[in-house]
């Protein structure tokens, strides 16, 4: 069975992402592990992160995703680079002090520097950071990008060319959002669509490597490469293929991650929705 959850706050301590994920019901979370607007953190303390596991140990949920910080941008320059490539091995470093198997991370953007510069970037920025944190278990999960602006990563065949230039690729995952897929030009919302959309993945990574879904509605058109997020079913993709990836049998223990707008108890609202499409 697919692990429904979403994204929920660290505010007051780690331990309390995982009542609030209790609260609403979650199978997985998703969580920062630092405050996702600051390039350095203070060290997670012991007892911290001592409090962090006990709670999640005595809770129903399965499983913790960790999403790396908005700023950190592989495709960048200069101290801009220098300042990812420290702050992705200190978030990786973070992740397996709180038992965290997967972090889900944006490639990154050239800012206009083109991009074969990005790419090859973003190649050389992931192997320092594997090789730096080369005796942890924690997978990087590359999350497919709407195409908006100058971002890496915007189709399946880029992230399997970052995968393919990788000398060690092995803690290397996909994370796939709908939203993303939908308005970088997949057509996610018919059967055959999402079977076509499997195969590619299938071909490209192996179905394995898929560590987490984030399942977001889009608030534009197929193809525009803008990413609004909505609703689940209130958007262009609709409820069937919501319900499609969370009863597929081959996400069985994949989280399925929303990261839908929170107003109006929204993720009350989308989870219980998803919950339904799945059958409970």
């Amino acid at each position: 069975m697919s692990l429904i959850g979403a994204h929920v706050s660290v505010s007051g301590g780690l331990h309390r992402a995982i009542e609030r994920g209790e609260a609403l019901g979650c199978e997985a979370i998703q969580i920062f592990t630092k405050n996702q607007l600051q390039w350095r953190a203070s060290p997670i303390p012991q007892a911290a992160s001592e409090r962090f596991l006990k709670a999640w140990i005595e809770s129903s949920i399965r499983k913790v995703v960790a999403h790396g910080s908005y700023l950190i941008n592989l495709a960048g320059s200069n101290e801009i680079r220098k300042k990812s490539i420290d702050a992705l091995s200190d978030e990786l470093l973070r992740c397996d002090q709180l038992g965290i198997d997967d972090l889900v991370l944006h490639p990154g953007s050239h800012r206009g520097d083109g991009w074969e510069v990005g790419f090859s970037r973003v190649v050389s920025a992931l192997e320092a950071v594997l090789d730096r944190t080369e005796s942890l278990r924690v997978r990087i999960l590359l999350e497919t990008m709407a195409g908006q602006g100058d971002g890496i990563g915007s189709s399946l065949e880029e992230l399997a060319a970052l995968f393919d230039a990788l000398e060690v690729a092995e803690r290397i995952g996909i994370c796939l959002d709908t939203c993303h897929l939908f308005v970088a030009g997949y057509e996610i919302r018919s059967r055959e669509g999402y079977e076509r959309i499997l195969r590619r993945v299938d071909k490209y990574f192996g179905l394995e490597r898929v560590g987490c879904w984030h399942l977001n509605d889009s608030k534009e058109e197929k193809g525009v490469r803008r990413d609004r997020h909505q609703h689940i079913g209130a958007g262009k993709i609709g409820n069937d293929a919501f319900g499609r990836i969370v009863s597929d049998p081959r996400w069985e223990d994949t989280p399925c991650i929303i990261e839908t707008p929170k107003e109006d108890q929204g993720d009350v609202r989308n989870l219980s929705i998803l919950r339904k499409l799945r059958g409970f």
